[in-house]
């Protein structure tokens, strides 16, 4: 099968990092593990880019085995190692055990290298802090069954700073090419690169065109940081505009393939996550926009009732916060439930 014509993103280190991905944290909840099965498909179809994480990833339980089934895909695939654009993540219990975290996720996956490693939030949790979670049926709350432990305060050791340290050595052992960060915004950043020998080579965060995240994408060119979206295709929340409907059917092709060619154009890298083969195969075949139609995306947010996160760890439960940090301690310009005020572009 030909490989899709996909760009790449060059990181500030001299890696490519090709800007469509596919994002295989958990399986359908009730369903089984689907994630071997989804790379193997997602590798014939011309993926080259996997994003992954451990199935204990601090705040996050997945009930799936997830680098496993990674790894087992892998195995069993006949595209060379050297070819696949591995990422995975550093979970928040690890925060003070980096190296032995990477190793146990490399052991996992079956590789003796990723392509690179993020730390997955700020926030570290004490070893036993963890939120047991399932996700809802589409895929939109997250439903905690418990929480054991607490997360670390910003001033707390292990703090985002002594973590980026002990990543920082990580390259030195040829067992990732490259270190970055996830869930990060101006503020952590800022921060960070107060006290970093290395710049990080990407930021994964929430974005799509109801929440562009302009000054953190700005920011992030600025310093050389490469920006990978999660959640790219906004859970369907915004499928149904007018406007991008009208560009799907005139290019015929899908609504997520209009808002994933978005996301590419605007210069930044897409890991959206589907389990079903034809979604697999539209996601990775992208369409080339106008810039009328790059203007109808790019100005979506700025409707009534669209500036917001549309995922569902901002549960009104945390009453302005998320995983034990409040908005304003990780930096993001929201108010309760994920909304974005409206004086922020």
């Amino acid at each position: 099968m030909a490989v899709p014509d996909i760009p790449c993103l060059k990181l500030h280190n001299g890696e490519s990092m090709p800007a469509v991905g596919v994002g295989c944290w958990m399986g359908r909840v009730g369903e089984g593990d689907h994630v071997k099965t989804m790379i193997k498909h997602a590798l014939e179809l011309g993926y080259r880019h996997i994003d992954t994480v451990r199935e204990h990833s601090g705040i996050l339980v997945s009930k799936n085995r997830n680098e496993k089934s990674v790894g087992e895909a892998l195995c069993e695939s006949n595209v060379p190692r050297k070819d696949i654009f591995i990422t995975t993540k550093l979970a928040s219990e690890d925060h003070g055990r980096v190296s032995d975290a990477l190793d146990l996720s490399l052991g996992k996956l079956g590789i003796e290298y990723v392509d690179l490693y993020l730390m997955h939030w700020p926030q570290a949790f004490q070893e036993t802090g963890r939120c047991l979670c399932s996700l809802t049926s589409n895929f939109s709350i997250f439903n905690f069954s418990s929480v054991q432990g607490e997360p670390f305060t910003p001033e707390e050791s292990p703090t985002f700073v002594e973590t980026w340290k002990s990543m920082e050595k990580l390259l030195l052992s040829g067992k990732t090419r490259s270190i970055g960060v996830s869930n990060f915004s101006v503020k952590t950043l800022t921060a960070l690169l107060q006290n970093a020998q290395v710049i990080p080579a990407a930021n994964q965060v929430e974005m799509h065109p109801c929440l562009p995240q302009n000054s953190l994408l700005s920011f992030c060119r600025m310093h050389g940081i490469a920006v990978t979206a999660y959640s790219p295709i906004g859970k369907h929340k915004f499928a149904t505009d007018p406007g991008i409907i009208k560009i799907a059917r005139t290019k015929a092709v899908t609504e997520a393939q209009v808002i994933l060619s978005w996301g590419v154009q605007r210069g930044t890298a897409v890991i959206p996550k589907t389990e079903h083969g034809d979604r697999l195969k539209q996601n990775i075949q992208l369409v080339h926009l106008t810039t009328e139609e790059m203007g109808v995306l790019n100005n979506l947010h700025m409707q009534p009732g669209m500036h917001r996160s549309v995922c569902g760890f901002h549960s009104t439960e945390y009453r302005g916060s998320c995983f034990g940090w409040t908005y304003e301690q990780l930096g993001w310009d929201m108010v309760l439930g994920g909304i974005v005020p409206d004086h922020t572009v």
